[in-house]
């Protein structure tokens, strides 16, 4: 029976990056970059007013008071669209828009709320200070100034400045296409009727959605029944738009462990025993012309929704140039105590919280078994117990895998 260690470093050795590809700006979102980027122009491009109001010479309007308003005449205006560069002549105002470009010789912007609102002439009711409400050219990054590096991931924050700079597309890693599919002539879709003995398919949406929320594509396949043939050309059929499959189910040691029959002699698949719970059988390794990566998952919910934070999303985060591959862990104490199983790692369902005070804690939210997916529902932390424990006490601490994105 391998550590959990140990299959985590055999999977991760089996896992390649993905090869970088360019991407539009929006498709590149959560992706990996691939590339140091620098700005290619000045933001502000131009010197521009950061108010709406009155463009004017500062010297013009010193001692402006409420009660001794500076009037000065309007002789124009100023959108916020390209066009030259106006001039304005000292003792004039020009209205100005937000953002649009400062007139030429004018150094300070005037907010409407100071003035009368005028048109033909405008009264301005309070001195500014030097260069009030103008953004200057430069101000907030240079061409030829990092934007970001490569090994960055590409979020909301970075696409403003990305698309601030005029960046329509940009070298990343991409998203893994992953296939998702359960086994079992017991299982049906949401939504069908239930006979005796049939069970909804939970795993393949638990799984679908896990593979988004890591910020992989998924294409959920659904259900296979227990037929060799029928589930290698499911396979074979799907493997031309995968980077990586999932399989729940069929890996045990049953006389219809239909995956496990199907795969043990095909590509490099090996089915062992994790010393975990939940989540003992397992396999992994590779198929097809294109050596695409298969995990193949045990049947219960709870089983396959642990092994996938366990082993696949740090495939996944490799993939994806993603680091560091495994999830961080916290610490966090007990508030009540459970039992364990010594000899394997536990992933107790847990609900975590933080305290007034600042400590972390987490409560069983479930008992240990695996059918238990309500419990999986009301949890957002996996306690992990060391192998060599065997009764958790109320008050103890541990690591604790956080499940939220």
């Amino acid at each position: 029976m391998r550590t959990v260690d140990e299959h985590l470093a055999t999977v991760l050795a089996g896992i390649r990056e993905l090869p970088p590809i360019e991407q539009r700006l929006l498709d590149a979102h959560g992706c990996t970059l691939c590339e140091d980027v620098v700005a290619n122009l000045d933001l502000p491009a131009f010197d521009n007013a950061a108010m709406d109001g009155y463009a004017v010479h500062r010297a013009d309007v010193i001692g402006a008071r409420p009660n001794r308003p500076v009037v000065l005449p309007v002789v124009g205006d100023v959108p916020a669209e390209e066009g030259p560069v106006q001039v304005l002549p000292a003792g004039l105002a020009m209205r100005i828009m937000t953002g649009a470009p400062i007139p030429s010789g004018a150094d300070t912007v005037i907010p409407v709320e100071w003035t009368d609102g005028g048109i033909a002439k405008v009264a301005i009711q309070r001195e500014p200070g030097p260069n009030t409400f103008i953004r200057r050219r430069g101000e907030d990054v240079r061409a030829g100034e990092p934007i970001a590096w490569a090994g960055t991931r590409l979020d909301a924050r970075k696409v403003a400045v990305l698309a601030a700079l005029g960046r329509e597309a940009v070298v990343v890693r991409p998203r893994p296409r992953v296939v998702v599919l359960s086994t079992g002539s017991e299982l049906r879709e949401p939504g069908q009727p239930l006979s005796e003995g049939t069970i909804y398919d939970a795993n393949s949406f638990a799984l679908a959605a896990a593979v988004r929320e890591a910020g992989g594509i998924p294409y959920r396949v659904g259900v296979v029944p227990d037929d060799e043939q029928r589930f290698l050309r499911v396979l074979e059929e799907q493997l031309v738009r995968a980077d990586l499959v999932i399989t729940s189910g069929g890996v045990s040691v049953g006389a219809y462990d239909t995956v496990k029959l199907a795969l043990q002699h095909l590509g490099t698949v090996e089915f062992t025993k994790v010393a975990m719970q939940p989540g003992m059988p397992q396999g992994f390794g590779v198929i097809g012309d294109d050596e695409t990566p298969i995990f193949t998952l045990p049947g219960n919910p709870v089983s396959a929704f642990v092994s996938f934070h366990v082993f696949v999303l740090p495939a996944l985060r490799k993939m994806m140039g993603v680091t560091p591959y495994v999830r961080p862990t916290v610490r966090a104490t007990t508030t009540a105590g459970w039992r364990s199983s010594v000899g394997r790692r536990q992933y107790a369902r847990m609900a975590y919280t933080v305290a007034p005070d600042g400590s972390a804690l987490v409560r069983p939210v479930s008992g240990a078994g695996s059918h238990l997916v309500t419990g999986l529902g009301r949890a957002n932390a996996l306690a992990i117990v060391p192998e060599d424990v065997g009764e958790v006490p109320a008050g103890a601490t541990l690591e604790v895998m956080l499940l939220d994105p």
